[in-house]
């Protein structure tokens, strides 16, 4: 495999330095600068690295076993119980150290399913709301075949009154609500679940006094993160507060909640050391020089972290981190900064993946080159340790792909072409980039991905289309705009509007947003369907992917204009610990 050492790599890197007086007119982007200098990032430090914290946690963990053991005492509430632990450690960032009590106690549950639901214990002889909807939601999420006819009566309606708000009844209308966000297509029930417990749920806040304070604030939170855009260790850090106001003195909760906040700050002391090690590679390899690009190095090791949450996948935390980074300056000097004469060379250089092809390039583009190049074979030596094979030609064959569309989209800009709706999407998806970035570090994962499965998640999967035309579309819903003021013209938007020359802006974002919540179903089914032969755990990482991705769409382009909700979640989710 095709390498070069470190000192290499370093000495290529001062050729990065941009010169303004290269006589080349060139656009840029006019981005924010870096908003985590280096300095600060160094300086970081915590205790909770030392022994004892984990010692604590270890014990804790034993404690939690031993209460999943005893949830099956009383026959009136035992399902909802079990139910209710493993919802707790789930949202709390804990379940990887209780794999086998979450299948047991689903196991169990799944035992008493019946085409009603279930009520709240074995013994119970009434279905329960609350019950079945927080029981579909995890046998869902878990593979088992359920089916969302539980939801409504003999007569069509839920089993619930809009017009009494109980906090029971709120809480069952809350957990019906999270159920209908892992919908699979052609489900109707799932449908009106979602407008009946939105609208239910709005008006409880609005209207009731809310016993609860954890109450209020799940279901604040609940309806403003969903499902798609509320990845793990962001849940985890969200829930630690909505579970620290539950005023209740159940030892169950005070355990769960020790737990969850001295694994979130053990966890946030092997982020610092990952996180310095991403902010020394950025600067040692001349990064910092680049004037045109969007540097988000540290935001993009924010979502790996925030989708890794085992310390044991520091491999894909780093390497994800570092693929992003580079794919956001690549994609900027493909859009904006390089020339099409620059770009062609550029193209060509990455097809002959070798060192020597950087005499041709110009300056800048060389020690870009060079990081790209060692980067990719780096990851692909992590990968042959988990997965026993050399998986190298598989991933420059996708990068391959990506620098393709990227030059295709380039010479639109160049044009001013505006391609059909089918070909700028066909395009598009690729140009994204979340095949790249996800297939080296879900490789580098203990997750055995043989070539039966990975096809089943990488191109040309339905899982894999799907996943980037809903991030291409959702993209360019936030951006249009501002790609357009910089001229670049085609975006789904605009090719909608040629293809049909009588829809209006409005009618074009109305028909995009349709089409992103119709692929949103058929990705919950790709990604959950019960009897696969690809195990959920295999699409976990893949799927966790788009969900961060998707997270920084939420309220604008998180990728571009960083110093808002994107910055918020490198605070919340890598920067602080939480307090005891």
């Amino acid at each position: 495999m095709a390498s070069v050492d470190q000192s290499q790599l370093c000495s290529k890197s001062v050729s990065m330095s941009l010169s303004v007086d290269d006589g080349v007119q060139r656009r840029t982007g006019d981005y924010h600068s870096n908003l985590w200098d280096d300095d600060f990032i160094r300086s970081l430090s915590t205790p909770y690295g030392a022994p004892c914290y984990r010692e604590r946690a270890e014990r804790l963990i034993g404690e939690v076993k031993e209460m999943f053991n005893s949830v099956r005492v009383s026959p009136l509430n035992d399902l909802l119980q079990g139910l209710s632990m493993v919802d707790s450690v789930e949202r709390l960032g804990i379940d990887r150290h209780f794999k086998n009590e979450i299948k047991s106690a689903l196991d169990y549950v799944y035992s008493y399913w019946s085409e009603k639901g279930i009520g709240c214990g074995r013994e119970s002889v009434v279905t329960d709301l609350n019950s079945s909807a927080l029981g579909f939601r995890a046998l869902r999420l878990h593979g088992y075949p359920v089916s969302s006819d539980v939801f409504k009566d003999q007569n069509g309606q839920f089993a619930c009154s809009a017009n009494t708000q109980t906090e029971g009844e709120m809480r069952g209308v809350l957990n019906l609500f999270r159920a209908s966000l892992v919908a699979f297509p052609g489900e109707k029930v799932m449908e009106d679940a979602e407008i009946f417990s939105t609208t239910y749920l709005k008006e409880a806040l609005k209207t009731v006094p809310i016993c609860s304070g954890s109450l209020s604030g799940e279901i604040e939170y609940v309806l403003e993160y969903g499902w798609l855009t509320n990845f793990p260790r962001l849940e985890a850090r969200n829930y630690i507060d909505i579970f620290g106001k539950d005023t209740s003195p159940c030892l169950q909760t005070q355990k769960l909640l020790e737990l969850a906040k001295l694994e979130f700050n053990i966890f946030h002391s092997l982020q610092q050391r990952e996180l310095k090690q991403v902010s020394r590679w950025w600067k040692d390899s001349g990064f910092s020089q680049l004037t045109f690009t969007r540097h988000r190095h540290v935001e993009f090791y924010t979502l790996a972290s925030c989708i890794a949450i085992e310390p044991k996948h520091s491999a894909f935390r780093l390497g994800f981190a570092k693929l992003c980074y580079l794919g956001i300056v690549l994609d900027d000097i493909y859009d904006t900064f390089g020339t099409m004469d620059e770009l062609e060379l550029f193209t060509a250089a990455i097809k002959r993946w070798d060192p020597s092809a950087t005499e041709c390039l110009p300056e800048y583009m060389k020690g870009v080159y060079m990081v790209f190049y060692e980067c990719v074979n780096q990851m692909a030596r992590e990968a042959e340790k988990t997965q026993g094979r050399d998986t190298l030609s598989y991933a420059r064959n996708t990068w391959e792909a990506v620098f393709d569309a990227f030059l295709e989209e380039a010479k639109w800009i160049s044009s001013g072409y505006i391609p059909t709706f089918e070909e700028y999407l066909e395009n598009g998806k690729v140009s994204f980039g979340y095949r790249a970035a996800t297939l080296q570090p879900i490789l580098t994962l203990d997750v055995p991905l043989p070539l039966h499965i990975l096809q089943e998640i990488d191109f040309p999967s339905r899982f894999n289309d799907l996943a980037a035309s809903i991030l291409r579309l959702r993209g360019d819903v936030c951006g249009y705009k501002a790609e357009r003021s910089r001229g670049e013209e085609a975006s789904s938007i605009s090719c909608y509007m040629k293809d049909n020359p009588a829809a209006t802006e409005e009618d074009a974002l109305n028909q995009i947003d349709t089409m992103i919540k119709e692929k949103i179903k058929e990705l919950n089914w790709e990604f959950l369907k019960p009897d696969s032969n690809v195990p959920i755990s295999s699409k976990k990482h893949a799927f966790d992917i788009l969900r961060a991705f998707y997270h920084l769409y939420k309220y604008r382009d998180g990728f571009s204009i960083a110093n808002n909700e994107t910055k918020s979640l490198v605070m919340r989710t890598l920067l602080e610990t939480v307090p005891f």
